[in-house]
């Protein structure tokens, strides 16, 4: 199984989304986890309801980047332009990609998750399927 790490700053959006919908809709072949450069400490509730929206139950909590650090990754993506410029160097050998999604927390607007959540449902697998081998 190949293990994959979803790196953004506050680790309470994007990077949780991404993370429950690999591990619900392709954990037969990835393991995801995520986690933040500066971690909010909590996982937005509009995140968690618009997971639950597409039959996703996610409980996981705000990650910092370092409790990865001796832990391999087959990829590690980046979901925010921030998270790609200060990705730290001991994230180990895996291959690095990135794709910024907009941050839904800035505009608090229910819509705003549910685009980002479709985006990431879409584009994510994409990603995965380039880099499984």
């Amino acid at each position: 199984m190949k293990k994959v790490l979803f790196l953004c700053t506050g680790n309470s959006c994007r990077s949780q989304m991404a993370e429950a919908i690999v591990n619900t809709r392709l954990g037969d072949a990835w393991q995801a986890v995520s986690a933040g450069t500066k971690p909010a400490g909590y996982i937005h509730p509009k995140a968690l309801e618009a997971l639950a929206e597409i039959g996703i139950k996610h409980t996981g909590r705000s990650k910092r980047a370092d409790e990865f650090q001796n832990m391999n990754f087959d990829l590690i993506v980046t979901v925010c332009d921030s998270a790609a410029e200060e990705c730290p160097v001991w994230l180990g050998k895996g291959k690095r990609v990135h794709h910024s999604f907009f941050d839904p927390a800035k505009t608090d607007n229910m819509n705003d998750f549910r685009i980002v959540r479709d985006e990431i449902v879409k584009i994510i697998p994409q990603i995965l399927e380039q880099h499984a081998n």
